[in-house]
């Protein structure tokens, strides 16, 4: 997939930290039930080379499917999962045994409103308060205004 990183129309990186439950709770759940092959409400393992280190790097991800297109979405902001595969351009998602490859293609900003609409419509009340105050019944101006603080990317089959 071409052209990873459309341009930043904010100067300031977005970002909300996990709490302790987050990491050593909730995360640790969801990749033990993606690991035995159970998707929480379309949830995945996503796997990214670190961009300085080249190891391994896995997090849990929420999957979304909105027509034909299949995306991802960093309700925190600028994440290290995000900043590996700004980089990349490449991964791995994992459900259970079955894994599979992927490139990405991050999604401008104008483009994004009906992405984040979709995503908050499924995952409100896992992901709601990142979002500040911002909904699946929010404007087209407010989505508009939040859509530069969560990067989303196109998913596709890598290239033969």
């Amino acid at each position: 997939m071409a052209d990873r990183q459309p341009e930043k129309q904010d100067s300031v990186v977005h970002y909300k930290k996990p709490g302790w439950f987050t990491i050593h709770v909730f995360n640790r759940i969801v990749a033990l039930a993606t690991g035995l092959g159970l998707s929480v409400w379309g949830s995945r393992e996503l796997r990214v080379r670190g961009r300085k280190s080249g190891q391994w790097r896995s997090v849990p991800v929420n999957l979304l499917t909105l027509g034909h297109e299949r995306y991802l979405v960093a309700p925190r902001g600028e994440t290290q999962w995000v900043r590996n595969i700004r980089v990349t351009g490449a991964g791995e998602l994992a459900l259970g045994k079955k894994t599979e490859a992927i490139e990405v293609a991050e999604v401008p900003d104008k483009d994004k409103p009906e992405i984040l609409r979709a995503y908050l419509k499924r995952w409100k009340a896992e992901v709601g308060v990142f979002f500040d105050g911002v909904s699946a019944a929010s404007s087209e101006e407010e989505l508009r205004r939040i859509a530069p603080r969560h990067p989303v990317f196109k998913i596709g089959r890598p290239s033969d």
